[in-house]
């Protein structure tokens, strides 16, 4: 099992700060988070970087297992 966290405009568009995943590869957990506004957290997604166990990565065809934290990071101001 994965903790998947998310941060900024992606925390509003889940409507929760983290949840379990249980998914194969990056796209599978993205795809099966039940967002609060999916519409945007759909188009979001797009947008964001991940930290998968402290490694970025845009990539979601990346491998969650044995992962224990995949960070979700859109775009902020400043950086």
């Amino acid at each position: 099992m994965t903790m998947m966290r998310f941060f900024a405009a992606a925390r509003a568009a889940v409507g929760q700060d983290e949840t379990p995943v249980d998914a194969a590869t990056l796209d599978e957990a993205l795809r099966g988070v039940a967002a609060a506004d999916p519409e945007r957290w759909t188009a979001l997604q797009e947008r964001c970087s991940y930290l998968v166990d402290g490694v970025t990565t845009r990539d979601r065809s990346t491998t969650l297992v044995g992962v224990g934290t995949v960070d979700v990071m859109p775009p902020f101001a400043g950086g």
